[in-house]
């Protein structure tokens, strides 16, 4: 892989970066960065250790003159979004992300980048084999899986850690600081269903619907943006009333916390309705485009005949899906009344798959209030439970309360502001951040999360802002330079 960022600044940030880039790093595969960071360590002569769950803490003696220095835990989490454009051949276990700079980005193509956490492993890790950076003692804390649940996060063990005060590196905003985070909730139903034969005199159609941004299902959840499986079975359900539409398969969306931006569904409609078929088709299409436009300008929606599908969906699973996807609450359920434009809770309704016999519907709920989490969660549930699905939930994960008196906030917002001479935004995020559990787990911990400003994170248009990480670089180190010693 050819050094396209290694020209940029602070250089070895971006060198490290994209060497990252190069190592496949799905959730839950992150054997390959881990060797990394093994290497890394011994090539460093820094102490290197990890838990059962996978988690690594590379460890880094104070610089002279620190040595009395609270020890600071800085943060960031191994695995990436693995999201891709449909017609795009990636292999996200073995192949490389391979970047490109466009008008001030840095950016995949056709896939995500995984500047998420991806730029703040490399921050963490030009600050270990760097000579010359004043700081106390530093643990670097890199977690698995945190993208499918934060089980990393999760199975961190009492004892794992010794610091006392924590910088999360997994914020995607240059001059805001994070204090708080949602908690979240996954809610999963099936359908079990028959397969059925095809029915005589009917023909087959292909329905696909993309060009949508997508986006995470907590920062982008308030912006409006279209929701591929809202949009496929609007037109599904449709469909269903006025032809006598069978359903035979239907693969819309794809991770829980990413807003759906692709779906397919395979169909069959009696012969005599084509007439009729395509006009409805149309009329729907441009009402949906009409709607979307100002958000979605590039959706499209297409229907093309097809062979005829081996086998259809039961008529009564059928309906019960479709009039349960069309029931499900998805988007902002309510904005916070303390914090201007902060959403408090909100629900996504991320992916419908056919898988074997069943049909499978991921969604993922949060909040910042542990009541309205469960409210919401119970809400989602119902849904399905009405229409016959089997639910289960995952097992959630807690919010992180905002302390406006938080010494480390305090630190922070002094060092930003010596840096840049402006002050930085103090706020909660409707997303969720490992900084939940460990605080869980470690009562006491002083916490904040900041980081450069990564648009797009979940989905393919992904980018990263190039001046930003230099401001996310300095403030790192003023941070760790101004920690205060050790009571």
């Amino acid at each position: 892989m050819g050094n396209i960022l290694g020209h940029l600044e602070p250089k070895r940030v971006w060198e490290i970066f994209e060497e990252i880039l190069a190592i496949p790093r799905p959730s839950k595969k992150e054997d390959k960065i881990t060797a990394y960071l093994k290497e890394f360590s011994a090539k460093n002569n820094l102490d290197f250790k990890q838990d059962r769950a996978g988690n690594v803490i590379i460890s880094k003696n104070a610089t002279s003159g620190y040595e009395n220095r609270q020890t600071v835990i800085l943060q960031s989490h191994l695995d990436m979004v693995c999201e891709k454009d449909s017609d795009v051949k990636h292999d996200f276990d073995k192949d490389p992300i391979i970047p490109r700079i466009d008008e001030g980005w840095v950016r995949a193509t056709g896939t995500t980048l995984g500047a998420d956490d991806g730029i703040g492993i490399a921050v963490q890790l030009a600050i270990l084999e760097s000579s010359s950076i004043e700081h106390g003692p530093i643990e670097c804390l890199f977690t698995v899986d945190e993208e499918t649940g934060l089980t990393g996060a999760f199975a961190l063990e009492k004892g794992f850690l010794t610091g006392k005060i924590l910088l999360n590196l997994d914020s995607e905003d240059d001059g805001e600081l994070f204090i708080g985070c949602a908690g979240g909730h996954d809610t999963l139903a099936t359908f079990p269903y028959e397969k059925v034969n095809p029915e005589i005199d009917h023909d087959a159609y292909l329905i696909k619907i993309g060009g949508l941004q997508g986006g995470h299902s907590g920062d982008d959840i308030n912006k409006g943006r279209g929701n591929a499986v809202k949009i496929i079975n609007r037109l599904l359900w449709n469909f269903d009333k006025m032809f006598e539409m069978r359903l035979s398969n239907i693969d819309a969306g794809n991770l829980r916390n990413a807003i759906a931006r692709e779906a397919v569904a395979t169909i069959t409609l009696p012969k005599r309705h084509s007439g009729s078929f395509n006009e409805l088709f149309t009329q729907l299409v441009n009402a949906i485009k009409l709607e979307q436009k100002t958000k979605e300008p590039n959706l499209f929606i297409t229907a093309e005949m097809t062979a005829m599908p081996e086998h259809l969906i039961s008529k009564n699973i059928q309906n019960k899906l479709l009039d349960s996807l069309y029931a499900c609450p998805h988007g902002v359920i309510a904005m916070s009344p303390d914090m201007p434009g902060l959403v408090e809770t909100s629900t996504n309704l991320a992916s419908v798959k056919t898988v074997g016999n069943d049909i499978i519907i991921a969604t993922s709920q949060r909040s910042s209030l542990e009541s309205a989490k469960k409210d919401i969660t119970n809400m989602v549930a119902c849904v399905f439970n009405l229409a016959g699905a089997k639910v289960k939930h995952g097992d959630g994960y807690p919010g992180w309360k905002p302390d406006v008196n938080s010494n480390i906030l305090r630190i922070t917002k002094e060092s930003f502001k010596n840096l840049f001479n402006e002050e930085p935004k103090v706020l909660a995020i409707h997303a969720g951040l490992e900084c939940g559990l460990i605080g869980e787990k470690y009562p006491g911990m002083d916490m904040i999360s900041f980081g450069p400003t990564i648009k797009g994170a979940h989905s393919p248009t992904e980018g990263l802002k190039i001046d930003t990480v230099d401001r996310f670089w300095r403030l790192t180190l003023e941070v760790l330079k101004n920690i205060p010693a050790q009571s």
